[in-house]
């Protein structure tokens, strides 16, 4: 990979954000907007602390997906990405310049909504709040980097949006949101086993409960950034020079 060409594409996308304030608000504000819905919903703090590790790892997730997924298909559909195709740029240059601004903004994203939580909601946490914020990051970089991959296999934008219940939908159902994994039948509960998000609730439960870094955490961690890259090597596979 040529460092030069993936900065120079990471400051491109970033400088459309500047020009789209209801992508960025969308990104940014979402997640917390449903973290406070849902706070007021459970009406009790110790209720929404029970849950909130699991939706640190939901919210994120799935709108990074879908906003990634949506606004790579527009620069397939506009032939922007034909056109850098065309220049001696490596796939996986263009691929990770997207993850990597992408992944700034889900930054900010996942910043303000644990800090909403923490400090507004009362979520109460026995790790750290940077362990914290490193594990909801990358969960938020997973659905980025899945994002990327589906636009791949998208025509339209609507295309794109049918691709959620593809992508994200089994992973939400499965994570252990609403039914302890380990409940579950055996079939639905291999299922979830092979669904990164499953790993990334684990995680994010685990560092609300205690302090302790385990090697089971460390695992979780492992997978959830794995997966993440194995979307993004996949995506830089599907590039094509030119678009159908």
């Amino acid at each position: 990979m040529n460092a030069s060409i993936l900065l120079a594409t990471t400051a491109r996308i970033l400088n459309q954000f500047r020009h789209d304030r209801r992508t960025v608000v969308l990104m940014v504000l979402m997640p917390s907007l449903l973290l406070i819905l849902l706070r007021f919903v459970f009406n009790s703090e110790q209720a929404f602390s029970r849950a909130a590790p699991a939706l640190l790892a939901v919210f994120p997730f799935a709108i990074m997906f879908i906003v990634t997924s949506i606004t790579t298909l527009r620069e397939r559909t506009t032939a922007t990405l034909e056109r850098l195709m065309t220049m001696p740029i490596a796939k996986l240059d263009l691929l990770f310049g997207y993850a990597l601004a992408f992944g700034l903004v889900a930054l900010v994203q996942v910043l303000v909504a644990v800090g909403v939580s923490l400090w507004w909601l009362g979520l109460s946490i026995g790790g750290s709040v940077w362990l914290l914020v490193l594990i909801a990051g990358l969960d938020a970089l997973l659905g980025t980097a899945l994002g990327l991959f589906a636009s791949a296999f998208a025509r339209t934008e609507f295309q794109a949006v049918q691709f959620m219940p593809l992508f994200v939908m089994p992973q939400v159902l499965l994570c252990g949101l609403f039914a302890p994994r380990e409940a579950m039948t055996p079939v639905l509960e291999w299922l979830s086993n092979v669904m990164p998000l499953s790993y990334a609730v684990d995680a994010l439960t685990a560092v609300t409960v205690s302090a302790d870094i385990t090697g089971e955490l460390v695992r979780n961690l492992a997978i959830v950034a794995a997966c993440g890259l194995l979307a993004l090597v996949l995506g830089a596979m599907t590039l094509r020079r030119r678009t159908p």
